[in-house]
């Protein structure tokens, strides 16, 4: 296809795919001659997930660069999820040195509970200790008693997630999903979270 049918069939306006092109987040068409090209499905899932990277998962250009790279250099989908993940976690330590060492022997012990392997140095160890810290600045730490039985519903969620990477059959989609689910999944979680809470609410308290 060419540029106008390629717009037309993946939603994406022509000064758009160009953008895409020139920052290399679209791979280049086969050139038919010095000023024209021709596209395929291929370049339509890109533009679909570039689109899905930028506006739902909220990524910068660099960060969807490194991500289409890493689809690009055929690396195993585990590293994929990684470049993937890690690009859509922006929190950061926060806290005296004395609250980071506490929040993060606080995640450490929950971890060993659990039965998972703790990086301190990956970015969602590093947000986690942010939080915790926040917690314990606000005085509200003792509300992490229940840290654990919070780390058990994240992996029975995480089954899920992962259940629902096993369909699609290329990176372009797996990447997608991964994106897609967590921002929104996040979301549907924390919307269905709100409502529980609203009925137990009404069931403890009744019309008070």
């Amino acid at each position: 296809m060419r540029m106008a049918e390629l717009s037309e069939e993946s939603g994406v306006p022509v000064a758009t795919i160009r953008y895409y092109l020139r920052e290399g987040l679209v791979p280049a068409g086969e050139h038919t001659s010095p000023n024209q090209a021709r596209y395929n499905a291929g370049h339509v899932r890109r533009l679909k997930l570039v689109r899905a990277l930028l506006e739902v998962g909220g990524l910068s250009i660099t960060e969807v660069r490194r991500v289409v790279q890493a689809i690009a250099s055929e690396a195993p989908t585990l590293d994929i999820l990684d470049v993937a993940h890690t690009s859509l976690i922006t929190s950061k330590a926060e806290g005296s040195e004395e609250d980071r060492a506490w929040a993060l022997s606080v995640l450490e012990q929950t971890a060993e509970r659990v039965g998972w392997v703790l990086v301190p140095d990956d970015k969602s160890t590093q947000a986690l200790i942010g939080l915790l810290c926040t917690f314990r600045t606000i005085g509200h730490d003792a509300m992490l008693g229940d840290l654990e039985r919070y780390a058990r519903l994240a992996a029975q969620m995480a089954e899920l997630d992962l259940a629902a990477l096993r369909t699609p059959t290329t990176p372009e989609s797996i990447v997608e999903r991964a994106i897609v689910g967590t921002v929104l999944g996040d979301a549907l979680f924390s919307a269905l979270r709100r409502l529980a809470q609203q009925n137990e609410a009404k069931r403890l308290y009744g019309a008070e």
